[in-house]
């Protein structure tokens, strides 16, 4: 990893979705590194726990990626703190993840998770994007290796990791010109609260279901649960995602994609070399269904 900034001009960074897990983890690694870190929260105690003791400067900034209004209000608020010196960077971070078989997901949690990890993401690089050309800054996207390699019940969140995939690629080639480096991060199970909000919403997978849903999907979802139980104890810690965050933004060749964690390794090179029934078969045998 590149050495920590010192004497050179703060570097500006807004991140979304900064309140806890990966967010919170890019906010004090980057202030502790010097940047000047606008934490884009949905509630100011959080953006006061956020800041408080942390090293570096946090400006926490009530952001929701679906409110369009409130994108624009911070992107003029971050354009009138940085001035002619732009934003250096900008991490989309901002997520949520449902779970369900797909055969009885209501519509509209697709929607929602469209609308948060894709739609809002695209909002909130739109309105960045005059201030990271006018620093040559940096666009960073966190996806998820449910991306490229998505598991059974999780086909929502996975089609959103999958469309960011797809932004990064074509937003890669067609920001060349100005020099603007696009980095996708690829974690694996990270020990975040998503895990204790997954547990309970595995637990509560059938509350609103039509009774057919239990019927067909009990066994499998029973497995899920035991397997949503178990991942919390083979997660690494959000610091692990925040250094390639920082990598990303900070080296003078950053990488097009990082994979994070162990299984987000091997899952990338499963995708490339094993067969699509093997690695359907090896994902029923470590899920248990």
């Amino acid at each position: 990893m590149p050495a920590p900034l010192s004497s050179a001009p703060p570097r500006n960074v807004l991140i979304t979705g900064a309140s806890t897990g990966i967010g919170a983890a890019c906010t004090r690694m980057l202030a502790a590194r010097g940047w000047r870190v606008f934490a884009g929260v949905r509630k100011a105690a959080d953006g006061e726990a956020l800041a408080a003791g942390a090293a570096g400067l946090i400006i926490p900034v009530i952001l929701d990626v679906t409110n369009r209004e409130q994108i624009k209000t911070v992107v003029q608020e971050v354009a009138s703190q940085c001035g002619p010196a732009g934003l250096q960077g900008v991490v989309n971070n901002a997520g949520i993840a449902l779970a369900g078989p797909l055969e009885f997901m209501p519509l509209e949690a697709f929607q929602k998770q469209f609308d948060v990890n894709v739609l809002g993401l695209i909002a909130v690089t739109q309105a960045v994007l005059p201030l990271i050309r006018a620093s040559r800054g940096r666009i960073v996207l966190t996806g998820s290796n449910s991306g490229f390699m998505c598991e059974p019940f999780l086909a929502g969140y996975g089609a959103t990791k999958h469309a960011l995939e797809a932004i990064a690629d074509s937003l890669r080639i067609e920001l060349r010109p100005w020099g603007i480096e696009v980095a996708l991060i690829e974690p694996g199970a990270i020990k975040t609260p998503i895990w204790s909000k997954s547990h309970e919403a595995a637990e509560r997978l059938f509350d609103g279901m039509p009774p057919e849903c239990e019927k067909l999907y009990a066994a499998p979802i029973t497995a899920l649960r035991k397997m949503v139980d178990k991942v919390p104890s083979m997660a690494i810690p959000p610091e692990r995602v925040a250094k390639a965050v920082t990598h990303a933004l900070e080296s003078r060749r950053p990488r097009t994609r990082y994979p994070v964690g162990l299984d987000s390794i091997l899952g990338s090179l499963l995708v490339r070399v094993v067969p699509d029934r093997l690695r359907d078969w090896l994902i029923r045998k470590f899920m248990g269904i």
